[in-house]
């Protein structure tokens, strides 16, 4: 385990997506950095998602957030040596009932109309997309070929390599067991207790993913943020037509949250399973599978009873609205959040890097995240929750 440092400007707890590239961001704007990762780094909520990166929301802040960070992945594929395996095969979301298909119609032209490239596409075309699916069962589907996917954990160690190329400390291994603030009168952060000893800090950063709850009670701060395991299998392709883009597209069922998605490994599967529990347990089983084959028996019965290669189980971060939280903490100069994403952390860091860095600066951010504030959930709070459609 190594010391930790005497002082530093900005703590960041978290060494996934979201906290490394909030740290590059703020080192190559000369801040000094330290970055806190009590496992390693990436092990958390960045180590088992499918890496989906997308613009495809209903909600004006996501769409600017994804459409940023799909921006800025394309940036980082270029100048990573070997690339952060970015596909750009598309998102293909499906709508069965007229509210769906209404929801669809809506987000579909404001995504268009702030920049993104995407279509609502009839169910013959939608099936020609992914020949999986069943085109009877669809009333129509939303195709966005600018999102697609790439591989979390090289662009987690490309964030790594150039925010301590630029001078951040980032370490492995140091447990934050305490967020230490001054008097009650003017409450500021004023450091972190460690397992590797205490860091003097003027801000802090809360990027810890499922574990944030924990540390904001350390400073004596509410954030709602729940785990929940999610899992997700491999399984090869029935044989049968190809998809007319080549690559089969990220295909989710809005009525069920059914996915299914093409890989170098084969097929992608999943499902949100309602009867999953919250908590931090992260063993794979079986248990969802029978929710996606129910999903799957309407909306693409030949992905029934494939045979699954194994699988993978990792934890989403859930709020209440399952949206996240981004904002300075009113009642604790010198706190930063970044946390909550419920399953849009991944697609969104590069942007809220860029966030994170100007909220910590005291520089007003480029892009509007007012909506995210971690105050609309205070007790008294008068602001309206996020209504996102586009949740898996």
């Amino acid at each position: 385990m190594e010391g930790v440092p005497a002082s530093a400007q900005v703590v960041v707890v978290g060494g996934g997506a979201i906290g490394l590239a909030a740290a590059d961001e703020l080192a190559r704007a000369g801040a000094d950095v330290v970055v806190l990762e009590r496992d390693r780094l990436g092990s958390g909520s960045s180590a088992k998602p499918f890496g989906g990166v997308r613009a495809t929301f209903s909600d004006p802040g996501n769409i600017a957030l994804g459409l940023r960070g799909l921006e800025r992945y394309a940036d980082l594929h270029e100048r990573t040596p070997g690339g952060i395996g970015l596909r750009r095969v598309g998102y293909l979301f499906c709508a069965r009932s007229e509210a769906e298909a209404a929801a669809l119609e809506a987000s579909t032209a404001l995504q268009r109309s702030m920049g993104a490239v995407a279509d609502v596409v009839s169910p013959a075309r939608a099936s020609e997309l992914n020949p999986h699916l069943d085109p009877s069962a669809l009333l129509s589907a939303s195709f966005s070929p600018q999102d697609g996917y790439a591989q979390p954990s090289l662009a987690v160690a490309s964030w790594a390599a150039s925010a301590r190329g630029l001078g951040a400390r980032v370490l492995e291994g140091v447990e934050v067991l305490d967020v230490e603030t001054s008097p009650l009168g003017d409450p500021h952060v004023t450091g972190v207790v460690t397992s590797a000893g205490t860091v003097r800090c003027e801000h802090l950063v809360v990027a810890a993913g499922a574990w944030s709850a924990s540390v904001g009670r350390m400073a004596g701060v509410d954030l709602p943020v729940e785990p929940v395991r999610r899992q997700i299998a491999f399984a090869d392709a029935p044989a049968g037509p190809r998809p007319a883009t080549g690559e089969l597209p990220f295909t989710l069922d809005l009525s069920t949250t059914f996915y299914v998605h093409g890989s170098p490994d084969g097929l992608l599967l999943g499902i949100s399973d309602p009867a999953q529990v919250p908590g931090f347990g992260r063993d794979y089983d079986t248990s969802w599978v029978p929710a996606f084959e129910a999903a799957a028996a309407v909306v693409a019965p030949s992905l029934v009873g494939l045979p699954l290669r194994g699988g993978w189980a990792g934890l989403y971060e859930n709020t209440p609205d399952h949206n996240a939280l981004i904002g300075r903490v009113r009642e604790l100069g010198g706190l930063v959040v970044a946390t909550g994403f419920s399953g849009h952390g991944f697609l969104q860091a590069p942007a809220v890097g860029e966030v994170v860095r100007d909220l910590v600066l005291e520089r007003e951010p480029a892009l509007d995240v007012s909506g995210f504030s971690p105050e609309r959930f205070a007790p008294a709070s008068a602001a309206p929750l996020l209504q996102e459609v586009h949740i898996i």
